[in-house]
């Protein structure tokens, strides 16, 4: 069993050797290995020593600088979350026409995925702790409430134009776009092996996205929903 308080100790007579810049690269070397390590074995497999030896940095560290594993493991998720946030601001939606930013927005969720099976395989993991961890984070609806203020308005600026229909509720929206994407990474090789399709090729995942952006545009065109052809949407 590990002795916290002795490690406490431990970690600050460490720490007093390093300084401020350091001691930030140190956390970012952390979070590194601890992402990857999360990704691989879940918490409960997840091991600290694992994890500094990843960062190449005194375990102890891990506790001067996050506390427990358990609370590492939140610091991982959030960052994680940070990450995509900051992705989706640079994307300036604001400044673009409506249809242009959902197209941008919908195609940016769906490669971030195909991008980062970590990031699945942390969110698998925490959907399997019951979303305990997310739940007592302060940082993640302040993370997330500007995105869907940000949809909201896309879509209210959609309707004055004219280019998407009424009533479509901004949460849901996301949740569909995020859904659409999610289950098919999280899910490829059940889904290939059910289908005998490898849908995890490249030409597979490129029609997949190309289907869920025309999916989405056609479900916020205004009037009787139709069939939209994918080349309409780039």
């Amino acid at each position: 069993m590990v002795d916290n308080g002795k490690d406490a100790v431990d970690a600050r007579v460490e720490s007093a050797r390093i300084g401020k810049r350091d001691g930030e690269a140190s956390r970012r070397l952390l979070l590194a290995a601890a992402r990857a390590e999360f990704a691989a074995k879940g918490l409960m497999g997840a091991r600290v020593d694992e994890i500094a030896r990843g960062a190449g940095l005194n375990k102890q560290l891990v506790y001067h600088y996050f506390g427990s594993k358990d609370d590492l493991y939140v610091a991982v998720l959030e960052r994680v979350y940070a990450e995509i946030r900051e992705q989706e601001r640079a994307l300036s939606l604001g400044d673009l026409p409506p249809r242009q930013a959902m197209v941008k927005l919908i195609g940016f969720s769906f490669d971030y995925l195909a991008a980062h099976p970590d990031f699945i395989a942390l969110l698998n993991d925490e959907n399997g702790q019951g979303g305990r961890h997310l739940a007592a984070s302060r940082r993640m609806h302040e993370m997330h409430s500007p995105l869907i203020a940000l949809i909201r308005r896309t879509l209210r600026r959609g309707v004055a134009l004219g280019a998407f229909r009424r009533g479509i509720d901004a949460l849901q929206l996301y949740i569909s776009i995020a859904g659409l994407a999610y289950f098919y990474f999280s899910n490829n090789r059940t889904l290939s092996a059910i289908f005998d399709r490898d849908l995890g090729t490249t030409q597979a995942i490129a029609a997949r996205r190309r289907h869920v952006v025309d999916f989405v545009m056609t479900a916020l065109r205004p009037g009787p929903v139709g069939v939209a052809s994918a080349s309409r949407h780039g």
